[in-house]
C-alpha cells in the first residue's frame, strides 16, 4: 500500500470530529572509514504513520496523537482507533485552532511553491541508496593515498537519508514534502602529540563536497599542532569557525520560543512580562533569518507537526512557512510562535523552520582573513558537549576539541590545549567584534539535529574559557 493509500485509509476510518494523517517513508545510506580504509556500508528503510484524532466537547477541544513504524494495510485502523481512544482519555488542550483547509489563506498552496518540478501528492516516494556516495567514496580513496604519503590517517562518516511526507487532513488538505539530508564528518589525526583536527560538511546530494580540499585543510591544521602551546583558563579575544557559530546559534534559535518567553522563563522574557522583540541584542548589525526556500538549504515549507509542544502544535499542519527574520540588524524581530501563541503574545505566527542564516551586510572576508587582522587570540574549531545552564540567560557550557590555535600578529603559531566554555550565545552578540562572510557550516553538536545552516566566521571579545580541558 502506497503511503497515499494510507492516508486515505486512515481517514476514512476516522470517526472523531477532526483528524491528522502523516505517513513518513524513510531511505537511509551510510559509510565509515577509519585509518585510510573504509570499513563499512549501510542501508535502510523504513515508515512511519501519525494519527491525530481532535475532538469536540463543552468542556473543550482534545487530541489523540499515535505513531507507530511499519503499520500494514490491515493495522491501519487499529492506529486510528488508538488515537482516538488516546483523545477520549485526554485532558482539554489549551492551544486548540481550527484545522487549516486549502481555502484557508494560512494554508501551503501552489501560490507558496517557487520551485516548478517538485513531485506532486500522486508521485511514487523518493529514495536514497548506497550509489550516493558514488563521486564522493572515489575521492575519498585519493584523499587517503594523500594522507598516508603524509602519515597521516583519516577517520570519519557520512550518511544520506531522504524522507517523503504524505500530509492530510479531514479538512481536505493533501501535501507532500520530500527531504534529503546529508552530512559528512571527517577527521585527520597524525602521529604529532595534539594531532588532531575535524571538519564537517552538509549536503542534499553529495555532489558539491570537495573532499581534497577538506583534507587539505585539514592537514594544514595539523601542521600548525606540531608547535603545543599550553595556556591557563581565562577570557580571550577568540576567533569562532562558522561550524563553532552555528552550535552556538543554533540553541539560541532553539531557546526562541514565544510561550516560555511570554512565561517568564528564557533570555527573550522582558522584566514585567511580554517579550524582548524591539529590543537591540547585538553590537553590530548582524541578521538572523531562516527561509524554507534558501538555496542550499531547502526544508519544509509548510508544518508538518507529528506532536505537540511548546513551539509546535498539531494544530498547525499544512500551516505555509514564511520566511522569517528573527534578528534584524542586531534587534530581536520574532520568536518561534503557533497560530495560538501568537494570538497571545500579539505578534505574527513565525512557525519552527528547518534552517538558520546568520549574515551582515557589512561582513565580509574568510576566516583567513580575521585570522590576519587578529594582533593575539585563539582560534577555535569545533565544540562538544554543550548544554545549557542557565536559561535566563542562556548560559551555555562545553568542550573545545579538536582544533584549538594560538593566533599571534596575523599568523597561527601553534596549538593549544582545550578548554572548557561558559558563555551565553546572547552576551556574546554584546561582544561580536569582527564578522566574516556567511557560508554552510555544519553544527558538530548538533549535526544529528539540524544541518541546514549558514554561518560566518566571527571574533569576539573576553570569550570565557572558564577552566582548562583534558579532552583530546
Amino acid at each position: 500500500m502506497t503511503p497515499q493509500e494510507t492516508v486515505e485509509r486512515a481517514l476514512a476510518a476516522a470517526r472523531s470530529d477532526d483528524c491528522v494523517v502523516i505517513a513518513d517513508e524513510v531511505s537511509s545510506a551510510n559509510l565509515r572509514w577509519a585509518a585510510n580504509s573504509l570499513t563499512t556500508d549501510g542501508v535502510a528503510r523504513g515508515r512511519q504513520l501519525t494519527v491525530i484524532a481532535i475532538t469536540h466537547g463543552g468542556d473543550g477541544t482534545r487530541a489523540g496523537v499515535v505513531s507507530r513504524a511499519g503499520v500494514r494495510e490491515d493495522q491501519v485502523t487499529d492506529v486510528v482507533a488508538a488515537a482516538e481512544q488516546a483523545a477520549r482519555q485526554s485532558s482539554p488542550v489549551e492551544e486548540a485552532q481550527p484545522l487549516l483547509g486549502p481555502s484557508d489563506p494560512a494554508a501551503f498552496g501552489v501560490k507558496e511553491a517557487p520551485e516548478p518540478g517538485l513531485p506532486g501528492w500522486d508521485d511514487e516516494p523518493d529514495s536514497t541508496g548506497i550509489g550516493v556516495f558514488a563521486e564522493f567514496s572515489a575521492a575519498l580513496a585519493e584523499a587517503f593515498q594523500t594522507a598516508a604519503a603524509a602519515d597521516r590517517k583519516l577517520y570519519g562518516y557520512a550518511s544520506h537519508s531522504l524522507t517523503s511526507t504524505f500530509l492530510g487532513t479531514s479538512t481536505g488538505l493533501r501535501l507532500r514534502h520530500d527531504q534529503p539530508t546529508g552530512k559528512a564528518e571527517i577527521n585527520a589525526k597524525s602521529g604529532e602529540p595534539g594531532g588532531s583536527a575535524w571538519a564537517g560538511q552538509a549536503t542534499a546530494d553529495f555532489t558539491d563536497l570537495d573532499v581534497a580540499a577538506i583534507t587539505a585543510d585539514l592537514g594544514r591544521r595539523l601542521d600548525w599542532s606540531r608547535r603545543q602551546v599550553d595556556l591557563p583558563a581565562g577570557r580571550y579575544q577568540t576567533l569562532l569557525t562558522p561550524s563553532a557559530m552555528a552550535d552556538l546559534f543554533i540553541y539560541l534559535y532553539w531557546s526562541t520560543g514565544a510561550k516560555d518567553a511570554l512565561d517568564g522563563r528564557t533570555v527573550f522574557s522582558k522584566p514585567g512580562g511580554g517579550t524582548r522583540v524591539g529590543e537591540r541584542l547585538a553590537s553590530l548589525p548582524v541578521t538572523l533569518r531562516s527561509d524554507p526556500w534558501a538555496a542550499g538549504l531547502r526544508c519544509a515549507p509548510f508544518m508538518i507537526a507529528h506532536t505537540s509542544g511548546p513551539e509546535v502544535s498539531v494544530f498547525d499542519n499544512g500551516l505555509a512557512i514564511p520566511a522569517v527574520t528573527w534578528l534584524r540588524d542586531g534587534v530581536l524581530a520574532a520568536l518561534r510562535q503557533t497560530r495560538w501563541t501568537a494570538a497571545a503574545s500579539g505578534l505574527p505566527a513565525t512557525p519552527v523552520t528547518g534552517n538558520l542564516i546568520l549574515e551582515s551586510a557589512a561582513a565580509g572576508g574568510t576566516l583567513d582573513d580575521l585570522i590576519a587582522g587578529t594582533r593575539r587570540g585563539l582560534m577555535v574549531n569545533s565544540l562538544w558537549y554543550v548544554r545549557e545552564v542557565d536559561p535566563q540567560t542562556l548560559l551555555l557550557t562545553g568542550l573545545t576539541r579538536d582544533g584549538v590555535y594560538l593566533v599571534e600578529d596575523g599568523e597561527v603559531t601553534g596549538a593549544v590545549n582545550n578548554f572548557r566554555f561558559n558563555e551565553s550565545p546572547v552576551a556574546l552578540l554584546q561582544r561580536l567584534a569582527e564578522v566574516g562572510a556567511t557560508v554552510p557550516a555544519l553544527p558538530r553538536e548538533w549535526s544529528e539535529y539540524f544541518t541546514r545552516a549558514a554561518m560566518p566566521p566571527a571574533r569576539f571579545e573576553d570569550f570565557n574559557m572558564s577552566s582548562v580541558s583534558q579532552a583530546s
